[in-house]
């Protein structure tokens, strides 16, 4: 629509490069000036014509693009053949022939098709991203509000259980912030894609709105649309919440089910021995061994493993070298033996590896790099598979070096406790 004296008048027209009130009018260009921009205007277009009349005698008329080929000269057609914008002088010279069509009603076709689609981006598409930017959000709050409930259940039940088997919790609440985080990343993730999107559209929305407005051929005739991305709205995602099955039979038998992790502790009664002791918690092996990782280590033969936390893992096999890898196999760090290869590996609580050594008779911790013998066997023994346990000990299972005779030696520090 064509603006009119009136409706400048109410809207305050001011300078289109500064907040000047306009005093002037570039017909050529079609921009209001004030008198101090006036010269800025010419001078920075100097390779055109202009008409600078006063405001109120202003023509209001299309803004047709340079020609780049010829100074001065506005493209008022379209070449259809060569795809390009030309001039009365291209018409003559080098596009002479071809077939053209008006620059103006290419304007006119291509602004109703912006004004079609700036219309359903702001009456239809973005209501449906904020309805569902507003459906993934109660999601995310019921979700948040279900894992601090199911977090606070497994503290409750927690009590009931021994010191021993504290680490079943350690594992459960190590699932269950893995299962928050990854459940959580996915709302989060597609609620991203739906809110990103709508101060997207709405800038695009107003910046149609300006170019419809707008006099100017170039911006209308260049204007890629996207209203095919827009429609494209994100699917809408499914994702299961997990639950946490608790069962409780007091005084006998407590059981956890997370998914596929699932734990039972139960107390038994053992005959003869002392009331502080009779009673004594186990836990039941799974009945369904599942898969969590499979983590590629290169090494072949692979003899031994011993874990780091729960991501990592010291490993070896048939060389000197004992490394350690992550979860996905890349070698985190290596330590080097005296030995052909080690008979056994362990972790202590403190993370330090410990490795045994048959040939030498010994047991050696790395610390901080270096390779220090923890523990020598006694004379005709040789030290074979190792354990670390919660309690700072270390179990060394040991054979004769005839292979006559085996026993489990049970250290604390360099002293024998247990044979």
């Amino acid at each position: 629509m064509m603006a009119t004296p009136s409706s400048w008048a109410q809207h305050g027209i001011t300078c289109d490069f500064c907040d000047n009130p306009n005093q002037k009018f570039c017909n050529i260009c079609q921009v209001s000036l004030c008198l101090d921009c006036v010269s800025k205007h010419v001078e920075k277009f100097k390779s055109l014509s202009h008409d600078i009349v006063p405001f109120i005698k202003r023509k209001i008329k299309l803004v047709f693009p340079d020609c780049e080929i010829h100074p001065n000269e506005r493209c008022e057609a379209h070449c259809k053949k060569c795809d390009v914008p030309v001039c009365l002088k291209c018409i003559l010279g080098p596009h002479n022939g071809h077939k053209y069509e008006d620059m103006s009603e290419i304007f006119n076709k291509k602004k109703k098709d912006i004004e079609k689609e700036t219309q359903e981006i702001e009456s239809n598409i973005i209501s449906q991203y904020e309805k569902q930017n507003e459906e993934t959000e109660n999601e995310l709050s019921i979700a948040i509000t279900k894992f601090d409930e199911m977090a606070k259940e497994k503290e409750k039940h927690r009590k009931f259980w021994h010191q021993e088997v504290d680490t079943i919790f350690n594992k459960l609440g190590s699932l269950l912030n893995a299962m928050k985080e990854n459940h959580l990343a996915v709302l989060k993730s597609h609620q991203s894609k739906v809110k990103n999107r709508i101060p997207d559209m709405t800038q695009r929305v107003q910046q149609n709105k300006e170019i419809i407005k707008s006099k100017n051929v170039s911006a209308v005739t260049n204007y890629e649309s996207k209203l095919g991305e827009y429609r494209n709205m994100p699917a809408d995602i499914d994702v299961k919440m997990p639950s946490l099955k608790t069962k409780t039979v007091q005084g006998s038998e407590l059981s956890l089910e997370l998914e596929e992790y699932k734990a039972t502790l139960q107390q038994i009664s053992l005959s003869g021995l002392a009331d502080d002791v009779y009673k004594s918690p186990i836990r039941k092996l799974l009945d369904k061994v599942s898969v969590i990782a499979t983590i590629p280590t290169e090494v072949n033969p692979l003899f031994h493993v011993a874990c780091v936390g729960v991501d990592e893992a010291w490993v070896s096999g048939e060389d000197k070298t004992i490394r350690r890898v992550d979860i996905h196999g890349s070698v985190r760090d290596t330590a080097t033996t005296t030995c052909i290869w080690p008979n056994g590996i362990t972790v202590t609580r403190q993370g330090e590896l410990v490795y045994s050594d048959g040939r030498n008779r010994t047991v050696n911790i790395v610390r901080h790099g270096r390779t220090e013998t923890l523990i020598t066997a006694p004379r005709d023994w040789k030290p074979d598979r190792l354990c670390c346990t919660k309690s700072g000990e270390i179990l060394v299972s040991m054979g004769t070096t005839d292979d006559n005779q085996n026993k489990i030696v049970r250290y604390q520090g360099h002293t024998v406790k247990q044979e």
